[in-house]
């Protein structure tokens, strides 16, 4: 059975990041609507807050108040955040962030953002001063989306189509590379910033969970770019011989993704009854 489209609102102003983003959201799954160019979207997001399941930010745009705002009138959604990964929250602790090099990846953050969204169980107000708010309960939208979508509807029910192994193949190489962007950001991160690095590790890993992204082709893109940084540092005379260390973030990495499966598992299946008068062994 087909998923029902994710409608997002997107506060994106950069031309080149929505565009980007317009045509990698193809296909009756998701539905895009344009907020950016208005005067005023955060109130239109508020008007309109029914119509929208998830939000697309552009990192440094809204302004922290507005989305102080937000919170405080209980309006949280599910967010993709589009910018460097640097450890900072910019509107609640569920959020994705994806840098903008890498918007061949906006599929799965968006994915990710709902499961993450759900399975954190955020509330309207959770986040802002702890006060009740005035929202609605009909509105809330952990309810209206467990509704539409459930838990399992996104996080068990990948869509093989969005598969990397399925995707025709000029995408399926686009994909790749960003996926290898991704990791890079990873690694260049991993020692001298762990808060950046975990936003890093993060984005990459819910790409790779929902993309399907083999366990050998992680470690192919990780000795890759060790062969790339190898060879840089020797022709610049450097010591290279540190660069062992980094096995430390691919068995980080790793690990997300074995949680992110096992995570993924569903609950077993209970037992049926014996029928009457039948003994179980």
């Amino acid at each position: 059975m087909t998923q029902p489209a994710l409608t997002i609102a997107s506060l994106l102003s950069d031309p080149r990041l929505v565009k980007g983003a317009t045509s990698w959201l193809k296909g009756e799954r998701y539905r895009l609507e344009d907020l950016g160019a208005l005067s005023d979207p955060i109130a239109e997001l508020l008007q309109r807050r029914d119509a929208f399941d998830v939000v697309l930010l552009q990192q440094g745009v809204t302004a922290a108040e507005a989305l102080e705002g937000l919170r405080q009138h209980g309006v949280l959604l599910p967010a993709v955040v589009v910018g460097e990964v640097s450890g900072r929250v910019d509107y609640h602790d569920a959020e994705v962030h994806l840098p903008q090099d890498q918007l061949e990846q906006i599929v799965y953050s968006l994915d990710a953002a709902v499961s993450r969204f759900l399975r954190k169980g955020l509330s309207p107000g959770q986040e802002s001063t702890g006060e009740s708010t005035s929202t609605p309960q009909p509105w809330r939208l952990p309810n209206r989306l467990q509704g539409r979508l459930g838990y399992l509807g996104v996080f068990y029910k990948r869509d093989p189509s969005l598969f990397l192994r399925n995707l025709p193949q000029e995408d399926h190489e686009e994909l790749r590379q960003s996926l290898q962007r991704g990791y890079r950001d990873v690694l260049i991160s991993y020692f001298k910033d762990p808060a950046a690095a975990n936003q890093a590790i993060e984005s990459f890993v819910h790409s790779a969970f929902f993309c399907d992204l083999p366990v050998n082709s992680v470690v192919e893109i990780h000795v890759d770019l060790m062969d790339s940084f190898w060879k840089q540092l020797r022709l610049e005379g450097h010591k290279n011989d540190f660069l062992q260390d980094y096995r430390l973030a691919l068995l980080d990495v790793m690990a997300h993704l074995c949680e992110m499966y096992r995570r993924s598992i569903p609950p077993d299946t209970p037992l049926a009854e014996p029928p009457p008068g039948e003994v179980s062994a």
